[in-house]
């Protein structure tokens, strides 16, 4: 079986989506590639701002991990409501099934769950709204969705003023803010000697530099070889900022950090992003005009018998 005839399973773990026919436009388009698509999750169900009630998101996320045909569970959006499923998930459920966890965002919190409480793999990448969904689809998105499930794969991305790092060690991360929120918690993994890459949007260069000095105080940084970061979009600055800005953040925080801390990696909420296996292995390479990344070690569609 190739990459053109998948069993794929869409589930709301949060949000609801804002267009109810985002949906059917992602799934019409899966299927004319050949993919089969089990919806477990209804576009047009809300419950306040979610997609539905706590216990019918957690059974979503169960049936599908239960379903003997479906491989690739990939979640409606993001925005809030992971939290307050963390307890009922199964955990061990979800990592016995086999199935390919795939999504970003709030879904931030299922990855590292999965990760603390079972040591499986899942992936951090795109959710049905809006990156399969929309008209202007993203080819690299997309392709690289596939190459990451079909991998182990490399990958070279051009970045400037990166410090000379080659380091090895256990990939995992996601959303910024829901790293943060996940700190003391049994569903925040301990990961020694990792490569953490970290996304967020809207948020300030400041609340960016807090939310890792809090993890650097916490003594979460200083166990990772490497810091990544990926795409920090959608926030403003302002007059009273007197300069402020990212590159002042980055470098006040490089002056800062016990590791390196790389940018340009293209992953968040942005058109164009990659698909990473949160626990897998990871080689990193950087200077100053090129990040790499060498990802093994994990599930792949093509290891599957």
């Amino acid at each position: 079986m190739t990459s053109s005839s998948r069993h794929i399973a869409v589930v709301a773990p949060s949000g609801y989506a804002a267009d109810p026919e985002a949906l059917h436009r992602a799934a019409t388009r899966l299927r004319a590639q050949g993919h089969q698509v089990h919806d477990f999750c209804s576009a047009y169900e809300k419950h306040q701002r979610f997609a539905a009630s706590d216990a019918d998101r957690v059974q979503q996320l169960h049936e599908a991990a239960r379903h003997p045909e479906v491989e690739i569970v990939i979640a409606l959006r993001g925005g809030y409501g992971l939290s307050r499923l963390l307890p009922a998930i199964d955990f061990g459920l979800l990592a016995d099934s086999g199935k390919y966890f795939v999504g970003h965002s709030d879904f931030t919190a299922l990855h590292l769950g999965l990760l603390a409480k079972t040591g499986a793999v899942s992936f951090a990448g795109p959710m049905i709204c809006d990156d399969f969904s929309r008209p202007d689809i993203s080819e690299f998105t997309e392709s690289h969705f596939w190459q990451c499930l079909n991998g182990p794969m490399t990958m070279e991305i051009s970045a400037l003023d990166n410090p000379s790092v080659d380091v090895q060690g256990k990939l995992w991360g996601g959303n910024l803010s829901m790293i943060n929120h996940l700190l003391g918690t049994p569903w925040m993994p301990e990961i020694d000697g990792g490569i953490l890459f970290i996304e967020d949007v809207n948020e300030h260069p400041y609340r960016i530099e807090r939310m890792l000095l809090q993890l650097l105080h916490g003594g979460v940084l200083s166990r990772q070889k490497a810091v990544i970061l990926g795409d920090f979009s959608g926030y403003r600055l302002s007059d009273y900022d007197n300069g402020y800005d990212f590159n002042a953040m980055l470098a006040c925080l490089r002056s800062l950090m016990p590791v390196p801390l790389l940018q340009g990696l293209p992953f968040g909420h942005t058109l164009d992003k990659l698909t990473l296996p949160v626990g897998a292995a990871c080689h990193v390479r950087s200077d100053p005009t090129r990040l790499q990344l060498v990802l093994s070690d994990y599930p792949t569609l093509r290891t599957q018998t």
